[in-house]
């Protein structure tokens, strides 16, 4: 299915509107970022334009939601494409985002590993054939099997070869 240039305009526009009122309701009304998603989509639809142009404001002009997903700017039609954590090599760095989908039995293991929404991971080994991932959290080492790394998103911030690089493994998620 491929959208007209009007339907992606109004489909990054209601993500941005989603991820605007999940922060309000992490941040301003002390929601957890698991919880947020699913309330969001309850009045994001109702929302008047004003309404959500001073939230914005009144939050600081936020860059990511809670689950650590860009916030796309007003004026575009593009959301940030995001490998999943999987896609990444040895020596690569990102930042984490975790979909307020995910099963919380992976939310809550994600958390006792310490990988959470706006965490830095770094990838220190990649085993083959859908072998495990090992990385580096807050300096501890933790192992991620492929299952689960495949439902972790990110956002590359260095790689084993230079600064972040435009990769054809990234999918873009809502």
């Amino acid at each position: 299915m491929t959208l007209t240039d009007h339907g992606r305009a109004e489909a990054v526009r209601a993500i941005r509107r989603h991820r605007i009122v999940e922060r309000f309701l992490a941040d301003m009304l002390g929601y957890a970022w698991n919880e947020a998603d699913r309330l969001a989509t309850s009045f994001e639809h109702e929302l008047p334009q004003e309404v959500e142009d001073r939230i914005f404001v009144a939050l600081h002009r936020p860059e990511v939601c809670p689950h650590g997903f860009p916030i796309p700017a007003k004026e575009t039609t593009e959301i940030p494409a995001m490998p999943p954590l999987y896609a990444l090599e040895p020596g690569d760095t990102a930042i984490v985002a975790v979909p307020g989908s995910t099963d919380p039995e992976v939310i809550e293991f994600l958390d006792t590993l310490g990988v959470r929404p706006g965490v830095t991971v770094e990838v220190l080994e990649k085993h083959p054939f859908d072998g495990p991932l090992v990385l580096r959290v807050d300096g501890i080492e933790r192992t991620l099997g492929s299952t689960v790394a495949n439902q972790v998103y990110v956002r590359v911030t260095s790689t084993a070869s230079g600064p972040e690089r435009n990769d054809p493994r990234q999918r873009n998620t809502a």
